[in-house]
């Protein structure tokens, strides 16, 4: 038998590469002339909170429109239509089996009715929602990616997009 060079050993402990897609977005609402949005919080795997966009996976039979409107219902409490596409972020992170190359599709939704609630998250993974102002969400987002699809928002908004 031969020994395997640290390049052989390395492949061999590489872990398998998924694909995964999601969808959500920014539910804008106009409240006393300011657009606000709805944006939720929850923990990390260190259990530091982190406020974020609303989004979830794909359920069989939906499209990413459908995905979007859901996952936002569930995790605000928020309904809202989607208007307009804003851009798709891809990650990478692993599990103990597995690399998965994330993407997340984000949409612009208006919000036509709801009242904003975690209660109807079935994953229990938000621990809080609020609205904030759009043009100071980059205040509270945690992610610059996500900080950057609000600004696209708040862009089509302006008609400056």
């Amino acid at each position: 038998m031969s020994a395997m060079t640290s390049g052989q050993a390395n492949h061999a402990r590489r872990l398998p590469a998924v694909e995964e897609r999601s969808a959500g977005g920014v539910v804008i609402d106009v409240h006393e002339g300011v657009a606000r949005i709805a944006v939720i919080a929850r923990r990390n795997r260190a259990g530091r909170v982190e406020w974020c966009l609303p989004k979830g996976h794909i359920e069989a039979g939906e499209t990413l429109t459908e995905t979007a409107e859901r996952e936002v219902a569930e995790e605000t409490g928020i309904v809202g239509r989607v208007l307009a596409e804003l851009g798709t972020i891809d990650y990478w992170f692993a599990t103990s089996d597995r690399r998965v190359h994330k993407f997340v599709h984000h949409y612009l939704l208006e919000a036509t009715g709801g009242e904003l609630t975690i209660e109807n998250d079935p994953d229990h993974e938000a621990i809080d929602v609020a609205w904030f102002p759009l043009v100071e969400v980059h205040l509270q987002l945690t992610f610059p990616n996500e900080r950057r699809i609000a600004q696209v928002a708040w862009e089509r908004l302006a008609g400056t997009a």
